[in-house]
Order: structure tokens, then C-alpha cells, then sequence
């Protein structure tokens, strides 16, 4: 086989990449790094981590077997080069597009997949089920490899997987990948603890040197390298002291540079031969072979589209709840220096640049970590401030405990902004925001508020910040909105000039649905705890539609059907909102998908009318 041979379509993936030489190895990463350029230029995605990934994901596929090899992918967003090499490459070009593949690693999409993998810090607990199945089931001879962002290290459940795989999981291999970023630059002290470690050569180079002198000496080497070897951790400590990770009982292997495929194939080699659980560390750079994506990586880290030629991606818009959200915290800021801004590691996706730039000492990037964000914001709260939370919906679900023990129970006052709420779109399952109402509503004493547009935002974070108690709660879609009637707050807006037996009722972005409806319109500001005052002027009606662009189960729907029941309503009540899973597509197929469109909206309430008539 010749290098001007060397074509993805040409190989039979992934066995083939072991038939290759480090050279045309080369020529099929360039090949993997233009067509991931061009896909993620058209259906959007996350370009910066997977640009960084291509040598090692061909590395890990030359060293290792899989599907008896387990590779998990912590986060998934950086596995496309695995997923075009387990056997997708035809279908790559339908990547995040509906009924097309996953962004995410999902195992009902191939046998190369063993865990899912859309939400961050879980590959190693998930390596450690996995590697204890295998051992139970007697094979010896496979391993589990748990690839790791960097990023992924600041969250917490991260520290719980190592200190069990350490225990003694012969089988598991953990890649920490490291490009010194998650989505925004990494923080805290891990980031500089792999800082640290990254350039460090003294042990390893000093270790080497030493063993060779004694392995020479004519009399006395090989017993005093014997001696040394059996106080090592006292030679570690006086050199260089040993890595956390050796630590936690593994063999610690790197750094070892990621785009470097022999230097690869050999560490990893190395880590296979281990009958102990290895830590590799692999140095990569994000973007990598995409000036404008290495240049800012964050910007690329996952994009809508991009400009080919001149790769500018899209980012968050002024004209967006997120970036309407960002201006208006930062107004109240201004006014009160008791309010601190904290993030996930998502500064620029939840609008908190602004907040930040302006008062750096008052905003807060916690890393990955979600549950400890929350009970960061109630250590603020407990001191006097006004921590605001800015957060995805579906992140939000890591911190069910926190906010139950650490804020509910204590009653202080956090208030969490949560972006993308209801159907995101094409991130699919892992992404969308259809639980955080559900799980938020169940916890005693919170407060949730929903606006539909631009000038409700901004007065519902006014009404979190300084008229209530306890959690409140203020959540909005992805993407843009209207700017709204000008005007003071309110809970609700009521219409009924139709004059008519039945209503609509709704919230958030399905809510501006209604403006044009043939029925009377109940749209709700704020929707939870849900007020006598809506109940009695639903009683009212005999027909209630009740849309709602979340789970049907413990979603206001169902909440507000209850209550009316309670009250002794004895009209009829239709309910249409979520009962399962959204898969990934565009956010308004999704939404006609499920009938939560316009259309679709308007239609139903056109049809019940025409049939009370």
C-alpha cells in the first residue's frame, strides 16, 4: 500500500489503521481533520475538542481492539474521528441532523459505543461497571479505556470513579486528555496542578539515569537500585514529589505529546502491558490544524455554523435570551454590589461576559461542577450576597441533592437562570431542557418563572433577586425572542375577549403562541407555585388546553389539573406536552414533532372551540 493510496473509503475501519505506517497515519488524520472542518462548517457541532483528538483517537484504534477493547468518551463531543473510524464514516455527513447520527457517543448507534456520553466527569465511573462486568465474566485480556477531557477533571464525580479505579482495576486505561481548556479556559487548582505536571521531566528523566547507572556498576548496583526501588516513594518525594494519580494507585504514564502518532502508539503499548490501572497523560492542542479554530477555541468549541473560508462561527447574539439575560444581571449588578455571578464553565454560552468583565471579583467560574456550584451559590447566600446561577436546564439535574439539602432545607436565597430550557434541538436527548421543571416544582418553597419575552426576563430576574425567599427561579429558551410590551410585571396575562367556554393556557416561548387564538388565553409568567387566582379564573371555563413545552409528568399541566380537581372542577382539562424523549433535530421540527408549533397550537384550539360550538 503507497501513501497516495491512503483513503478513508479505501480502508476497512478500524482493523486497517494497524496495517499502517506513522506516515500514513499522517495522511489519513489531514483527511479526517478537512472533513471534519467541512461537516461541522454545515450541520454545526463541536470542532475545537474533536480537532484535537484525531491522532489519538487513530492511536487508541491501532493499539487497542474495539468493540472487545471498551473505549468511553468523557465528553462525547470529542469522539467524531472515532465515530467516522467505527464504521460511520458514509453517514457522517448527517451528524446532529434529525434521524442522522449522534454528537454524542450512544450505544444504540454502534457497538463501538459502550456508554452514553452527553454530559461531562462520568467515563471513569462508567470504565469501572464495565471493567467489573468483564472481570466477572473471565476475560482477562481486554481493557477499558475512559478518554477524558481536562475539563472533565473539575467535576466531582470524576475523583469518586479514580479513587475507586484505583482499588484495583487491572483492566481500566484512563486517558486524560489535555488541552488546557473544557469550553472557557479552565480554572482552579487542578488546571494548575496539570500545569505542574505537564512540563515536568525531573522524576522521569532523573529516575532513568539513575536505574542505568546502577544496572552498570560492577559491584553493588543491582542491590542498591533493589533498596531504591523498595523506598520509592521516599526517592519520589525527595526528586519530584509523585503525581496525585500515582497516588490514588495508578501507574502514571506521560505527558506524552497527542499529536505525535509513534510517541502514542508506544505509550499506549506501554499502558496495555500494565496489569494495573494507568493513567496517560496526553497533551493536545484544541483546534488543532484549523488556524481560526486554534487561534479561539472556545469560540469553536461547539458551534451552530461557521463561515468555511473565514471561520467565523456564530456566537451568542445580543438579540438572544442569553445575551438579554447577561446586559440585565450586569445592570442590577451595577446597582448591587451584593450580587455575584457564577458559572459551569459556561461564561460566554450563558451570557455572563459582560457580568464578568465588569466585576471579575463578583463572578465565579467553578469549573465543571454543577452540584458544586449550587452549594457554592448557598455558601454566598448564607454570608449575605445574591448569588445568581447561570446554567443549561439539562447541567441543572446534576444538582438534585444540593438543592434539596443545601438550599431548600436551609431556605436561603440563590437564584438560578437557566438557559436552554425546553427542546434545545440538535445535541438531542442529553441536551434538551424538559426536566428541570418537573424537579425544581417538587422542591418546597421554590419559585419559577418563565417568561416569553425579553422585557419579562428582565423583570422576572428583578423579582427572583429582591421579592422572594429561598430558590427562585428564572428559566428562558435557547436562542432569540421578542423584546415584548414595555410595561410593570405581572404574573399572568389574562385575555378574555373571545368570550368563549374554553381557554388556553401556557408558558414561556409556547405561551406567544396563544396571541392569536380563537379561545380566551391564560398565558403564565409565573408558573409555580401556581396562585388561587389563576385557579379561580380557570374554574370559570368548561374546556381547558393546557400546552406545555416540558415532561407531562409533574410538569404545571398536571399540577394545575390537580389543584382544579381539588377545587371541584368538573368541566374537561387536555393536556399536551412531553412524554418521552426528543430525539435531536431542529428546534422547530422538534417542536411541530410533538405539536407544540404555532400551527399546531392554534389548530388545537381552533378545532376545540369549533366542536364546543
Amino acid at each position: 500500500m503507497i501513501d497516495e493510496d491512503i483513503k478513508l473509503s479505501r480502508l476497512k475501519l478500524p482493523s486497517d489503521l494497524k496495517k499502517l505506517t506513522v506516515k500514513q497515519c499522517g495522511i489519513l488524520c489531514r483527511e479526517i481533520r478537512t472533513l471534519l472542518i467541512k461537516t461541522v462548517s454545515e450541520n454545526g457541532g463541536h470542532l475545537s475538542s474533536n480537532l484535537g483528538t484525531v491522532e489519538l483517537t487513530v492511536s487508541l484504534h491501532r493499539v487497542f481492539d474495539s468493540p472487545k477493547d471498551k473505549i468511553v468518551w468523557d465528553v462525547g463531543h470529542q469522539s467524531y474521528t472515532h465515530k467516522i473510524l467505527t464504521g460511520r464514516l458514509n453517514d457522517f455527513s448527517t451528524i446532529r441532523l434529525e434521524n442522522g447520527i449522534s454528537g454524542f457517543a450512544r450505544p444504540c448507534e454502534s457497538e463501538h459505543d459502550p456508554f452514553i456520553s452527553g454530559h461531562s466527569s462520568i467515563s471513569v465511573s462508567a470504565a469501572c461497571g464495565i471493567a467489573a462486568a468483564m472481570q466477572l465474566e473471565g476475560d482477562t485480556e481486554h481493557h477499558v479505556i475512559a478518554v477524558m477531557g481536562d475539563g472533565a477533571f473539575t467535576g466531582g464525580e470524576a475523583y469518586e470513579g479514580l479513587n475507586n479505579a484505583g482499588k484495583g482495576f487491572s483492566n481500566i486505561i484512563v486517558i486524560l486528555n489535555d488541552n488546557g481548556m473544557s469550553i472557557s479556559h479552565n480554572v482552579g487548582a487542578i488546571a494548575k496542578y496539570l500545569t505542574k505536571i505537564r512540563g515536568n521531566e525531573k522524576y522521569v528523566n532523573t529516575k532513568h539515569r539513575t536505574e542505568n547507572v546502577l544496572d552498570n556498576m560492577p559491584v553493588g548496583g543491582k542491590a542498591i537500585k533493589s533498596i531504591m526501588q523498595g523506598s520509592k516513594s521516599t526517592l519520589k518525594w525527595l526528586l519530584y514529589h509523585s503525581t496525585m494519580f500515582e497516588d490514588m494507585g495508578f501507574v502514571y504514564l506521560g505527558p506524552v505529546d497527542g499529536h505525535d502518532i509513534s510517541a502514542l502508539d508506544k505509550t499506549l503499548s506501554a499502558a496495555k502491558a500494565v496489569n494495573k490501572p494507568v493513567i496517560v497523560h496526553v497533551k493536545t492542542i484544541k483546534g488543532k490544524g484549523f488556524l481560526p479554530a486554534e487561534r479561539n477555541p472556545g469560540a469553536f468549541h461547539g458551534v451552530s455554523s461557521y463561515d468555511l473560508k473565514y471561520g467565523n462561527p456564530e456566537v451568542i447574539k445580543e438579540n438572544s435570551f442569553s445575551g438579554v439575560f447577561g446586559h440585565a444581571l450586569l445592570e442590577e449588578g451595577k446597582k448591587d454590589e451584593r450580587i455575584c455571578a457564577v458559572t459551569a464553565a459556561m461564561k460566554y454560552a450563558t451570557g455572563l461576559q459582560y457580568f464578568a468583565s465588569e466585576f471579575p471579583e463578583r463572578f465565579f467560574d467553578v469549573g465543571i461542577a454543577e452540584e458544586h456550584a449550587v452549594t457554592f451559590c448557598c455558601g454566598l447566600a448564607a454570608m449575605g450576597r445574591l448569588p445568581v446561577f447561570s446554567v443549561y436546564s439539562s447541567f441543572l439535574q446534576r444538582s438534585f441533592d444540593q438543592l434539596i439539602h443545601d438550599a431548600a432545607i436551609q431556605n436561603v436565597h440563590i437564584v438560578l437562570c437557566i438557559d436552554r430550557a425546553g427542546i434545545v434541538g440538535d445535541d438531542g436527548e442529553t441536551h434538551q431542557g424538559l426536566f428541570d421543571v418537573p424537579m425544581l416544582s417538587v422542591i418546597p418553597g421554590t419559585v419559577i418563572y418563565s417568561p416569553s419575552s425579553y422585557n419579562e426576563l428582565t423583570n422576572c430576574l428583578k423579582k427572583a433577586l429582591y421579592d422572594d425567599k429561598g430558590i427562585a427561579v428564572v428559566r428562558y429558551p435557547k436562542g432569540e425572542g421578542e423584546s415584548g410590551e414595555d410595561g410593570p410585571y405581572s404574573d399572568y396575562i389574562y385575555d378574555n375577549s373571545k368570550k368563549t367556554d374554553t381557554i388556553a393556557v401556557s408558558y414561556g416561548r409556547i405561551g406567544r403562541c396563544l396571541t392569536d387564538a380563537m379561545s380566551d388565553t391564560l398565558r403564565l409568567v409565573k408558573i409555580h407555585p401556581i396562585s388561587d387566582e389563576v385557579i379561580g379564573i380557570l374554574m370559570k371555563y368548561d374546556n381547558i388546553l393546557f400546552f406545555e413545552e416540558s415532561m407531562r409528568t409533574g410538569g404545571i399541566g398536571m399540577q394545575t389539573e390537580a389543584a382544579l380537581l381539588s377545587a371541584g372542577f368538573r368541566g374537561n382539562i387536555n393536556i399536551k406536552a412531553l412524554d418521552g424523549f426528543v430525539a435531536q433535530a431542529k428546534p422547530e421540527d422538534s417542536l411541530a414533532a410533538v405539536g407544540l408549533d404555532s400551527r399546531s397550537v392554534l389548530s388545537d384550539i381552533e378545532n376545540a372551540v369549533k366542536t364546543r360550538s
